[in-house]
């Protein structure tokens, strides 16, 4: 009987007795209710939840009544718990649940009646005469592994269900699909299980001679068969722990002992025997790679005991299994560089762990050391550990680790035992580890693991450049965690090693003298990424090991310096979340002040820090404070609209911790808990619950009144964020998909007290209808998650009026040609069919299911648009495009429906498949413009030349006209982009559905009997994707289709029916074929989709198989890309050659291949180095792509640190060539055959190019330096990259540099150095230019790497100085060539503190000669060599100055290097040099504005700002006297940005220079008169239409010269007009929309707000933008409130939208025709927001009019002239009147953000309006005040009720005139 009919039996029984009250069915009603729930929830997380409620609802079921029941309702109770355990047989806890559940059935109420049903049920598995299906595998192995009354059946029906399984094994063996799919896998399971869970049956079978071993046998013949035959990974390694759990049944330790060497012998190559016990069977393996030994290896180890694990081989006392047995073939597993390499390390760390386990016994066998400093065993496990530290497998390094710290246990249990404290091993892998470069990762984990074993104090001595490493490893991502862990396995080894009589006072100075330093330095660097990962793991651990240390952090730390304020907020921050403390009282009065600057600064990590210090607390019932909820209050609204999406994450992270200490202590104080410290007064409970209820009803209001269009994204999307934190911690919603964070049960009483406050009412109507209108924002995001919170919170289901609008709302968008808006609809379409608890007003039958019938009324538009495009392609691309209704067909059919066979039928499904089909058809015909054609050549995709003429053809022929003149139009036409958006957008939808489609039904279909696909189907859908896929050419169609097709083809290749795995794999060879056949049109770049094809199915292939599509592909494409070229090729035709290599290439890149492709590595890599030689100029394009692509992979993470340079990896040359061993001597022997030919006589005369040289230099030059290489085989690259010095090509010689440098080991730096500095010629010696450049670069890069660190003054180096020295020559015009004398000097550079004084005189003084000596004729590299010597010479403060007192006689050339050195360099940064070069560059500006190159002027301009400024200081420096002319360069300047004469970046450098020559003026009404001309510069350039460049010069220059005009001007009448103007470009550049600029504007504000208060002691903390701009707005109005214009100034940032206008242009029948629509200019202004920030200035300024006459008149002025306008369009809103039930029009309206823009503005006015009449007896003719009142309220009341929300600002306002009325 099925559940379903039991639970309705059950029913029955309880309606029967329902009329007998003494039988309380209501409890067990209530428990099948639950049990009901559960099962037809299809979420894991809602069963096991629904079954939790089920069991405590039974426990809570009388014991007397449950034995009260009839035995019949009992019978049926415990079946229904049996078929529910059934039904869930895929869930382990589910099945769990359920027989805690029939446990406690059998202990209270009648135990032999759960035995007999459970073994009835079993008997239905074991007695069957159908071969075990998986079903029945399954349920077998749920009643043995989840059931103990199962186990009990188990054991009773041991020797027929043995059988069973016996007999089916052959069967599954027999058939490919079936030996590599679940059911193989499943059977090995129970097998495992059974050997596992019932021992003592197994055993006499096994061991004993009997007449029942034939079942035992044969399932042991058929697992050795598994292992040596299956091509399931997985299968064959469950295979070989099964065996082994055969093994371990054994009571004698001899005997099992000899049944695992036995076992040991299948893993041989060869046919033999194999004997368990009394049994014997074949071992044949047939060569499936080596998971045979990985299987044996990894069972043995999991399951023998010690004892079998120590028994010796056949015949011998000596040696054991572990040692002698099982070692030598885990060694070979690692050895290996195959595909499994993560298995193997993992048997090596399991090994090793068995050692462990039998160290004692092996003591005791052995009778001496187990590991001795000389043993082969430590040798070989430290080899195989060191070189694989850097495997660039997935999860080989962390085996490897633990690998490591359990050898180094090993070798501690092993030293002390027998007293050994040398600890000779130790200290050798301490050397050797410190000799590896910062860079390796795998330093960092083997010292961590050594350090237990040598101790702190001794690794610290040793390893001095710790400090130094740790902060570098921060700095770099992939190295940031290790680093981490090293420091805290130090301090916590140091607290270990001090003295236990210290306090933690003195513990923590202890940690301060050795890491304060270094801690401090990362917390305030300026390297984001060094702060980041300093806060969030070195801080916290400290913290932990030294609680104290909190004392001296913070006595270090000045808030007002950079970096110290983000570091006081996660010190105090970290403090409070390890100790639990209130970080207040740490610091005083002064804690929350310092915590408001925080707050309110400009920088979002230090904002950031200070709101988690403020909401996070460890104790989840730590109520926040009044002051803490006050500041929250003031300060989350200023950022709302920060544009950084981490900031938005971690804001709501910390505002949802907020909310949770606010939830959980308000519940506390409901439920009366006492605090610890005192008992809590009635009063100050309430005032807690006022507080914190009030707050959470604040901030569920909050974001309301930012979601109306109209306001910015961030602004949007943080509030989204908020609203979603408030409901999911403070509404009784439960989500099944999360695991933490959801309420308490008991939120119901928190919830009960707020609403009897009449409050927190989260889900009226108008907060529906505006997340509602957020449906139709521009950007997904805001669109997926207002949609996410309708769903989980809203009532189940819209009223009836919302429902109707938004069904002709979505299908109205649904039908747009502007993909946004059609995924609006489809959106719109999902949300309906959710939320389907109204009236279906689809035109479907009435007893359809909604789902269906939404479905039907889909496929019935799509059928209709399809019919359009059929016979009018262009009505169809603007009115029925096709794509929405796909988009809302997967959104309906594959996320809203939970069961799809419910929604589809057969017939549905058939026409469904029809139109997506016909449809890509069309499409794909209308590309080609042929449809005979695109019949015929079947993988042959049009050219983009041929679709745009093919669209151009077809809208002449339907537009009616003829063959229009193209040449004459550049852009495409508006018709011609529909077009294509269709074709490429719907080609893209149909394949993402069809591939979601058939991986739903594939997945649904194990639940039902039918299958709504069949394999004809399934065709079908392989040919629409290989139709859109080859014959497609666009990237995001094919890409988008990909994604489909991927699902489609895991799908299918996980689908236990063979027929159906066959479809990919057909796919695949078609594909194949395809890349080997000859081309057919034009040359098709990077192969068009055909490589995307081939990945997407080997991406599909089981990773747990042996991937023998991918074997397949990889071969058939080297093979295809090896044939050599025809003797005819033809470069305009596609070669299958060209095809493959490009497919190679897609294959190496796709992420869903992952590693599998590294062990085709070096194959591709000769392959790709050897086609670099092809004639065809496709070919070696596509060879060095592959090759490209090939490195990426091969070399693994690259560094992100600035010191190990953009090309670095973390892999070193021996670990890359350990993993990739064969391309050693292939990449060594194009090396010495390039630099042999070098050599050869006629070398000189003629310049030979070897392809594949430069290549391999930069593989080389990639890998990670510093590694010692203890073979030395590498050395072998030293000889012939030393030799490449010499080559001709100059990138060769740079590249052989960096290459040398990587391929040499640390040891080998300087003599290298000798050897070359050897080669050096002498004066007058002749020699090859090309060479000596060559060792000159090895020189330089060696020597860069070598002095990394501070050395000492060794021998060799001391010997390489005088050798650089005695070559002074070269550095100077004595040699000719300008590269060799740059390249010298960039040496000397690099020595210049080990030189002598003598030297860099003489050096210097020659270098100033050469520089100032004209040169003749053009010299290549001059300019290299200008910039070396300004460089060195400049390196010393008395030959820069002499260098730039001669600027005005250098040449051209030299004047443009010492520009650009000033750039590049920061040396010039000492006072009197830098007063020195503004002397020069002022002095020159004149003659260089004259000038006619705008690059020099441009580079001039910037270098004279860059020292004005001081180098990036906050005010400009003084001018020095000079006799300049100021006014005309100044004039010159001005005119320039005047007449916008020389580009933005010119521009942008003059109206930076004027504003710093302009504050320098002496000549007032000179200086007056240009301000006012550079105020109006600042107007111009401050729109946003204006290059952006210009607007952050606009910035700068308030920051620069703005702040200064002020404050000069205090005292004169012109201050007020000027200051107003500043002021209203810094709000305008507030609100721009580049972030750079806003925060130069922010700059500025701050720096006039520190002015203004006088308060120049302290250095300026840049505020927040929000902030800043208030503060403008304040000073505007206190300084400038009666200076005319001060009102118009307020004004002119209010929206000047014509609210009439919006109503006329606003129509919802009124669609989009169009594809694009016009972007605002700024899309970050917020006309709503800024209209509430202006409203309170503008009734101030009102409130002064008594104070002025001229504003008095003013503001009456206005009053007179805008009282007509704001009554009509008060008149307007009032005409609007919307139903009580929704409308078109009206949520047209609300989604316009035009008319919510106008709104605001008029509100603003309105407001502003009626407080002139009510204040000034001069107004109060325009209008009665009082009726304006009741207007302005009245309408103001009927649009928040209507889903318009307002600021809050303005909200209050009006709410308080209301208040007044």
């Amino acid at each position: 009987m099925s559940f379903e009919n039991l639970i309705q039996r059950l029913q029955e029984c309880f309606i029967t007795e329902e009329s007998a009250p003494e039988n309380g069915c209501q409890s067990l009603q209530l428990f099948v209710d639950k049990l009901s729930e559960s099962s037809r929830s299809s979420v894991k997380r809602r069963k096991e939840r629904g079954l939790e409620e089920a069991a405590q609802l039974l426990r809570q079921i009388p014991e007397a009544q449950l034995r009260g029941l009839e035995e019949e309702h009992l019978l049926l109770l415990v079946r229904l718990l049996l078929s529910l355990q059934l039904e869930m047989v895929s869930i382990s806890t589910a099945c769990r649940k359920v027989d805690q559940m029939l446990q406690h059935l059998a202990a209270k109420v009648n135990h032999k009646l759960v035995y007999k049903e459970t073994l009835h049920s079993f008997h239905a598995i074991v007695h069957s005469d159908q071969v075990l299906s998986l079903e029945d595998l399954q349920r077998a192995c749920m009643y043995l592994e989840d059931s103990l009354v199962g186990r009990e059946v188990w054991r009773e029906s041991f020797m027929p269900m043995l059988q069973r399984v016996s007999e089916s094994l052959p069967a599954v063996l027999q058939e490919e699909s079936r030996r590599d799919g679940p059911i193989c896998y499943i059977t090995v399971k129970v097998c495992l299980q059974a050997f596992q869970l019932l021992p003592n049956e197994v055993a006499p079978l096994v061991w004993e001679e009997n007449h029942n071993k034939e079942a035992v046998q044969g399932i042991l013949q058929a697992l050795i068969d598994i292992l040596g035959q299956c091509c399931n990974r997985d299968t064959r390694l469950l295979a070989g722990t099964a065996v082994a759990m055969l093994i371990n049944t054994a009571s004698e330790n001899t005997a099992a002992g000899a049944a695992a060497w036995n076992l040991l012998q299948a893993s041989h190559p060869q046919p033999c025997h194999l004997t368990v016990g009394v049994l014997q069977v074949i071992c044949d393996p047939v060569g499936k790679g080596r998971v045979d030994r990985l299987a044996v290896s990894r069972g043995l180890l999991t399951c023998c005991r010690p004892h079998i694990l120590l028994c010796p081989s056949h015949g011998t006392t000596q040696g054991c299994l572990l040692l002698e047995g099982l070692f030598p073939l885990v060694n070979g597993l690692c050895e290996e560089k195959q595909d499994c390499n993560y298995f193997a390390f993992e048997v090596l760390t399991m090994w090793l762990k068995r050692v462990k386990e039998c160290v004692s016994d092996l003591w005791r066998l052995t009778g001496a050391r187990f590991l001795p400093d000389d043993s082969r065993l430590l040798q070989q496990l430290t080899h195989i550990i060191w070189t694989n530290a850097e495997s660039p497998v997935e999860g080989v390094p962390e085996f490897v680790s633990s690998a490591f710290t359990l050898l180094l246990n090993l070798y501690a249990l092993d030293s002390e035992q027998f007293c050994d404290t040398s600890k000779t091993f130790y200290f050798t892998l301490l050397e050797r580890l410190l000799k590896l470069p910062w860079e390796a990762k795998a330093k960092y984990h083997r010292l961590c693991a050594l350090l237990p074993h040598v101790g702190a104090e001794l690794m610290l001595d040793q390893y001095t450049e710790v400090s130094c490493h740790l902060l570098k490893c921060l700095s770099t991502n992939h190295l940031s965690p290790c680093g981490s862990e090293l420091y805290k396995c130090l301090i916590q080894q140091q607290r270990k090693e001090l003295p236990a009589s210290f306090t933690e006072v003195d513990l923590a100075e202890c940690w301060a003298k050795s890491w304060q330093p270094v801690l401090l330095e990362a917390l305030t660097s300026e390297v984001t990424l060094l702060q980041t990962n300093s806060s969030t793991h070195l801080l916290p651990c400290t913290l932990q090991v030294f609680p104290s240390a909190v004392q001296p952090l913070l006595a270090s730390l000045n808030p007002y310096k950079p970096g110290h304020l983000h570091a006081w907020a996660c010190v105090l921050s970290s403090y409070r979340a390890i100790s639990g403390c209130s970080p207040w009282a740490l610091q005083g009065s002064s804690t929350f002040k310092t915590l408001q600057l925080a707050l309110g600064s400009a920088d979002d990590k230090v904002r950031l820090a200070a709101f988690n210090l403020l909401c996070c607390s460890p104790k989840t019932r730590d109520v926040p404070s009044a002051v803490e909820i006050t500041i929250l209050k003031e300060y989350i609204p200023q950022n709302l609209n920060c544009e950084s999406s981490p900031f938005r994450q971690h804001l709501q992270a910390a505002v949802r911790r907020f909310l949770v200490r606010i939830r959980d202590g308000c519940l506390a104080h409901i439920r009366g808990v006492k605090s610890k410290k005192k008992d809590v007064s009635h009063e100050s409970r309430k005032d807690v619950l006022e507080q914190g209820i009030g707050f959470v009803d604040w901030l569920g209001e909050l974001p309301y009144s930012f979601l109306s269009p109209g306001h910015s994204y961030q602004r949007k999307k943080t509030a989204l964020l908020l609203l979603s934190a408030v409901l999911e911690t403070c509404t009784d919603t439960w989500s099944p998909d999360k695991k933490k964070g959801q309420p308490p049960a008991n939120i119901g009483l928190l919830i009960d007290c707020a609403r009897q406050r009449g409050q927190w009412y989260f889900f009226c109507r108008t907060k529906q209808l505006l997340l509602i209108s957020c449906l139709e924002d521009s950007t997904n995001e805001i669109r997926e998650l207002s949609a996410g919170l309708l769903l989980r919170f809203f009532p189940p289901s819209f009223p009836a009026d919302i429902a109707e609008v938004l069904e002709t709302r979505s299908m109205q968008l649904l039908r747009s040609p502007r993909v946004q808006e059609a995924q609006m609809g489809a959106l719109m379409m999902k949300m309906l069919l959710q939320k389907s608890g109204h009236r279906c007003n689809l035109s479907c039958t009435a007893n359809a299911g909604r789902n269906l019938c939404v479905v039907r009324v889909l496929l019935k538009e799509l059928e209709e648009h399809h019919l359009t495009a059929k016979a009018d392609m262009m009505l169809s691309a603007r009115t029925r495009p096709i794509h929405g209704v796909l988009c809302a067909l997967q959104r309906c059919l594959l996320e809203a429906a939970d069961d799809i066979y419910s929604t589809l039928d057969r017939s549905l499904m058939t026409k469904l498949l029809d139109l997506l089909e016909n449809i890509s058809l069309l499409l794909l015909a209308v590309l080609h413009g042929d449809c005979e054609a695109h019949a015929s050549e079947k993988y042959a995709p049009p050219s983009f030349c041929d679709m745009g003429n093919a669209i151009s053809s077809l809208i002449s022929q339907q537009s009616g006209g003829g063959q229009t003149d193209e040449e004459e139009c550049v852009l495409l036409p508006e018709e011609h982009s529909l077009v294509l958006t269709c074709c490429w957008v719907s080609l893209k939808e149909t394949g993402i559905f069809l591939g979601s489609l058939v991986e739903k039904v594939l997945k649904e279909s194990k639940k039902h009997s039918e299958c709504l696909l069949t394999k004809l189907d399934l065709m079908r859908a392989s040919d629409i994707f290989k139709d859109i896929i080859l014959k497609c050419r666009h990237w995001g169609a094919v890409e988008g289709c990909s994604l489909g097709f991927t699902k489609f083809c895991t799908s299918l290749l996980n689908s236990s029916d063979s027929d159906l795995k066959n479809i990919p794999a057909q796919m695949l060879k078609d594909g194949l074929q395809v890349v080997q056949c000859p081309g057919s049109t034009s040359v098709t770049r990077r192969a068009a989709g055909l490589p995307m094809l081939i990945l997407c199915v080997l991406s599909s292939e089981e990773v747990s198989k042996a991937r023998p599509l991918l074997a397949l592909s990889m071969q058939t494409l080297l093979d295809t890309a090896r044939r050599p070229l025809d003797e005819n090729w033809d470069q305009t035709l596609d070669l299958p050659q060209v095809c493959a290599v490009h497919t190679l290439q897609a294959l190496l890149r796709g992420a869903g291949l992952g590693a599998a492709v590294l062990q085709f590595a070096p194959a591709v890599a000769v392959l790709s180095l050897t086609l670099l030689r092809s004639p065809c100029w496709a070919m070696r394009n596509a060879a060095l792509q592959l090759y490209s692509s090939l490195c990426s992979r091969m070399l693994g993470q690259r560094s992100s640190s600035v010191e190990a340079g953009p090309t670095q990896h973390s892999m070193s040359p021996a670990a890359f060539f350990f993993h990739y061993p064969t391309l050693q001597a292939f990449l060594l022997g194009e090396l010495r055959g390039a630099a042999q030919h070098l050599h050869e006589p006629t070398a000189g005369a003629k310049l030979h190019l070897q392809p594949s040289l430069y290549p391999i230099l930069t593989l080389l030059a990639q890998l990670q330096p510093g590694v010692q290489d203890s073979s030395e085989t590498l050395l072998d690259f030293l000889s012939p990259l030393l030799q490449l010095s010499a080559s001709p090509i100059y990138s060769v010689r740079v590249m052989a540099s960096k290459a040398l440098v990587a391929m040499t080991p640390p040891s080998g730096y300087f003599d290298l150095l000798l050897k070359l500095t050897s080669q050096l010629p002498r004066l007058q010696e002749s020699c090859n230019h090309n060479r000596l450049h060559g060792q000159l670069l090895q020189m330089k890069a060696l020597l860069d790497r070598a002095l990394s660190s501070d050395s000492v003054l060794s021998d060799d180096l001391r010997e390489v100085v005088n050798r650089i020295q005695s070559s002074m020559w070269l550095g100077t015009t004595t040699q000719c060539c300008p590269l060799v004398r740059a390249v010298y000097l960039s040496v000397a550079g690099s020595l210049r503190r080990y030189f002598c004084e003598t030297f860099l005189l003489q050096l210097s003084d020659r270098l100033m000669h050469n520089l100032h000596t004209p040169q003749q004729g053009i010299q290549v590299g001059l300019s290299s060599f200008y910039q070396q010597a300004l460089h060195f010479l400049c390196a010393d403060p008395k030959w820069a100055c002499q260098t730039w007192e001669n600027f005005s006689a250098a040449s051209p050339e030299l004047r443009l290097s010492l520009v650009t050195w000033l750039l590049d360099s920061q040396d010039w940064q000492q006072i009197d040099l830098k007063e020195v070069i503004q002397r020069v560059l002022q002095s020159n500006l004149k003659e260089v504005l004259l000038g006619d190159s705008v690059d020099y002027r441009t580079t001039y301009l910037t270098a004279l700002v860059s020292v004005m400024t001081g180098g990036g200081s906050a005010l400009p420096q003084p001018l020095s006297d000079s006799e300049l002319c100021l006014s005309e360069c100044l004039h010159m300047l001005l005119q320039d940005l005047e007449i916008q004469k020389g580009g933005p970046e010119y521009l942008s450098q003059a109206l930076h220079a004027a504003s710093m020559l302009l504050s320098h003026v002496s000549d007032f009404s000179l200086k007056t008169s240009m301000l006012q001309r550079w105020c109006s510069i600042l107007e111009c350039q401050r729109a946003p239409e204006a290059p952006e460049v210009l607007r952050i010069v606009c910035s700068e220059a308030l920051c620069a010269a703005g702040l200064l005009f002020i404050n000069n001007l205090r005292d004169h009448s012109s201050l007020p007009a000027i200051m107003m103007r500043l002021i209203n470009t810094g709000l305008y550049l507030l609100q721009d929309q580049s972030q750079e600029v806003r925060q130069k504007a922010a700059r500025f504000a701050s720096l006039l707000h520190h002015s203004r208060r006088g308060n120049n002691q302290r250095s300026v903390c840049i505020m927040q933008i929000n902030h800043a701009l208030l503060l403008l707005l304040d000073l505007l109005l206190q300084e400038c409130w009666d200076t005319p214009g001060a009102l118009e100034v307020l004004l002119s940032h209010l929206p000047q939208t014509d609210l009439r206008s919006v109503l006329r242009e606003a129509s919802p029948a009124r669609g989009s025709c169009s594809l694009y629509e016009q972007d605002e200019a700024n899309v970050f202004a917020e006309p709503s927001v800024m209209s509430a920030h202006i409203l309170p200035y503008l009734l101030q300024m009102a409130e002064k009019s008594s104070q002025s006459s001229a504003l008095a008149q003013t503001l009456t002025t206005w009053a007179e002239q805008n009282t007509a306008q704001v009554l009509d369009d008060l008149t307007h809103c009032e005409q609007l009147q919307p139903a009580e039930t929704l409308s078109p029009s009206w949520l047209t309206l609300l989604v316009d953000p035009h008319f919510h823009a106008a709104l605001g503005g008029l509100f603003v006015r309105a407001v502003f309006l009626l407080h002139l009449l009510k204040t000034s007896d001069c107004t109060q003719h325009c209008c009665d005040p009082l009726s304006m009142q009741m207007r302005l309220q009245t309408v103001f009341t009927l649009l928040t009720q209507n889903g318009v929300h307002f600021t809050p600002s303005l909200t209050a306002t009006v709410s308080a005139r209301e208040a007044r009325l």
